[in-house]
């Protein structure tokens, strides 16, 4: 229901459909800042027609949305939904799609807590079934695992600070966006929320880990994030995940890395480079990480690879220790903790060995 008191501007979605984004994704124009902060505002309050906002979204889909104007809808979404709650740590923040994977392990939170072990705090977000896809997600391995996933955003920012991963959940720090989940669930297709909810930054880190589908859509998020007014984000690191996940994909991932100092970076700092996986001793293959229930499976893969231990799941190539080990380092990376992958890799498998790995889960399941 739309707010009584509120004062909206000259831009109602039926209006910005009928002279601006609504006659087809060749011919549409984009919206200006302040013409993205009213539609937004607007779908917050729940003013919208359910007709005119399916229509919308549906537009603004076909026509791909500029920096500008995701940068108007994130504003927005911080400062009128998102609840900020920083840790005194300066933590990464991992922002992978929140409707989650269907088929592969998710590695984000054992990554996590080894990057955690080795001093590179953590913090990913999720919600819980988000459309379209409403898969497993960070907070269906965490229950798996024990671990509390209802805080408070104060309480996930205390879980960053005695832990060094911290769990942040949508429902608690981000509820305008919440409410929109039976709305987006009709569309029966991803908006332009999927991706603006990934940004959120609830921890208000200074440092982004994000992953995206192709080069081209990694480049529009880091030029979202300059775009902001709302948040100073420092450093963006967005790479080709598996199923749009966190996590790296084997073979070869590319990587956009902002600000560089690699002279071939672009006009706007911004440099693009390949992991290949085989290069860290990652020699697998994507069907290496496939997993039955990727809640239940990636719980028991958490456990076992931050303990050092082998289970059933492990063959003797170590695939789910070796890639733990390389997102791990990527984490690392990204906050600058380390000069490169390789040192990473070299201080997760040194932390899983002396036990500090698995330490940081078992605080973490306590806390």
């Amino acid at each position: 229901m739309a707010r009584a008191t509120r004062e909206y501007g000259d831009w109602p979605l039926k209006r910005l459909m009928t002279e601006v984004v609504g006659s087809g994704h060749k011919s549409a124009d984009d919206m200006n800042r302040e013409q993205a902060r009213d539609a937004f505002q607007r779908i917050l309050d729940g003013e919208p027609d359910h007709t005119t906002l399916g229509a919308f979204w549906l537009a603004n889909r076909w026509k791909r949305n500029t920096p500008e104007e995701l940068a108007a809808f994130v504003d927005v979404m911080r400062e009128e939904s998102v609840e900020v709650a920083a840790p005194e740590a300066d933590p990464v923040d991992c922002g992978a799609n929140y409707d989650g994977k269907g088929r592969s392990a998710i590695l984000g939170v054992a990554a996590g807590v080894v990057a955690a072990a080795a001093g590179t705090p953590v913090v990913v977000h999720s919600g819980d079934r988000v459309p379209t896809q409403k898969q497993d997600a960070y907070k269906h391995v965490l229950d798996e695992l024990g671990v509390m996933t209802d805080p408070s955003p104060r309480e996930s920012a205390e879980m960053v600070d005695e832990v060094g991963f911290g769990f942040y959940y949508q429902p608690a720090f981000n509820p305008g966006v919440t409410d929109l989940f039976e709305r987006r669930d009709a569309m029966g297709v991803r908006t332009f929320v999927n991706t603006m909810e990934t940004l959120a930054n609830p921890a208000d880190a200074a440092v982004h880990l994000g992953s995206f589908y192709h080069l081209a859509f990694a480049k529009r998020m880091i030029r979202t994030f300059q775009a902001c007014e709302s948040q100073t984000v420092e450093r963006a690191l967005f790479f080709q995940g598996m199923e749009g996940y966190d996590d790296i994909r084997p073979g070869s991932t590319v990587v956009a890395e902002w600000p560089s100092e690699d002279p071939e970076a672009d006009d706007e700092n911004i440099f693009d480079f390949e992991i290949r996986t085989s290069e860290y001793g990652v020699d697998l293959e994507s069907a290496d990480l496939e997993v039955d229930d990727v809640a239940a499976d990636s719980a028991e893969i958490t456990e076992a690879v931050v303990a050092g231990e082998t289970t059933d799941w492990f063959d003797d190539d170590d695939a789910f220790e070796d890639a733990v080990a390389l997102n791990a380092a990527l984490r690392m990376y990204a906050r600058e903790d380390v000069p490169s992958l390789d040192e990473g890799m070299e201080q997760a498998r040194a932390v899983v060995a002396d036990g500090s790995a698995a330490d940081v889960l078992a605080d973490l399941k306590d806390f």
